[in-house]
């Protein structure tokens, strides 16, 4: 009977224990599960030249623009729509700079730029010219060095073969340590040209006297007394009041060398943000336009353009690479 009744003790301490001692091993810590998140795919923004995401030209830059302008702007923007087929608006930025940025960040997708803006530009890789200003027929102008006559210094320009007879190197190494006059100090043909290739060349000159305008230069030159040597445009010297005042100073003021046509007029550059088969439509309206009298109007209202060609971007690499020697800086020769 005791041996029964241990047994049983056994039995039912066996039964109960390990199932104490398994419900605690055994259970396992939940994990918990996170539910997917829903995703929203971005919508894409509007085709350019939608009304929702127009095609926008900038006028000319100016702080405050004339009704003139405005109205030759919707012209402009008018044509360019009923020939394309896109939707375009207008602003007038406020200045170069502004409009350089705008190009860049995709608040403007055509304008005009000036030569040193454009290059600004171009080095944001922010634009492709498509067309470029032209005067007589011309898209490029040159510049020329200049000497009093009496001043000792040897002329390697040929009149009547129209012609360097020296590359620049020998012609300009005569002006080292000799005082310039620089027309104004954004003037491309009167200072940032001629002091690249002056660069370019190791010719180390004096500090220069800014006269603010070319005749000036031809004047100062002629007087001998103010300066060693000048850049101006070809031919500033046959300028008519100069030609009135001073009859002889073709004769006494001499060119030195000439720079050879590379100086660009503005241009007609489109962002590259638009796309390559856009730029083509938009280049072709914009020459339909220049077609039309009330198109040239208009462009010559806003632009100050008479006269247009198509243009690529491989024709202002000299003028690029003499910018680039005069070591001035871009943003500052922009107004």
């Amino acid at each position: 009977m005791k041996k029964l009744l241990y047994l049983l003790s056994l039995a039912i301490l066996g039964c109960s224990l390990p199932v104490q001692l398994n419900r605690e091993s055994s259970t396992a810590t939940p994990v918990p599960v996170q539910s997917p998140t829903p995703t929203q795919t971005p919508l894409a923004p509007p085709e350019l030249g939608t009304k929702q995401n127009p095609l926008i030209l900038a006028l000319a830059p100016s702080a405050h623009p004339s009704v003139e302008v405005i109205a030759a702007g919707d012209v402009i923007a008018a044509f360019l729509e009923k020939r394309t087929g896109y939707k375009v608006v207008t602003n007038i930025p406020a200045d170069q700079s502004g409009l350089v940025e705008a190009l860049d960040r995709g608040n403007a997708h055509a304008a005009s730029l000036s030569p040193f803006a454009y290059l600004l530009a171009r080095e944001n890789d922010s634009v492709t010219v498509v067309l470029a200003s032209t005067r007589e027929g011309q898209m490029f102008y040159g510049a020329q060095f200049i000497a009093n006559r009496e001043s000792n210094f040897l002329s390697y320009y040929d009149a009547a073969r129209d012609e360097n007879s020296a590359e620049a190197a020998e012609a300009l190494e005569q002006f080292q340590d000799k005082k310039p006059c620089w027309t104004d100090s954004t003037s491309p043909s009167g200072y940032v040209v001629p002091l690249g290739l002056l660069n370019q060349a190791k010719v180390t000159t004096r500090s220069a006297a800014f006269l603010e305008g070319q005749p000036s230069v031809v004047r100062a030159v002629y007087a001998e007394n103010i300066c060693d040597f000048g850049a101006t445009f070809i031919d500033a010297r046959l300028s008519a009041s100069l030609e009135v005042n001073y009859p002889d100073v073709a004769e006494r003021v001499i060119v030195i060398w000439r720079v050879p046509a590379v100086i660009p007029y503005e241009n007609i550059a489109i962002s590259n943000l638009v796309p390559l088969e856009m730029r083509r439509v938009i280049q072709r309206a914009f020459i339909d336009l220049m077609l039309t009298p009330e198109g040239q109007a208009a462009i010559q209202t806003v632009y100050g353009m008479d006269e247009i060609q198509i243009a690529e971007d491989a024709m202002y690499a000299d003028f690029a690479l003499y910018v680039k020697e005069s070591g001035l800086n871009l943003a500052d020769l922009i107004k």
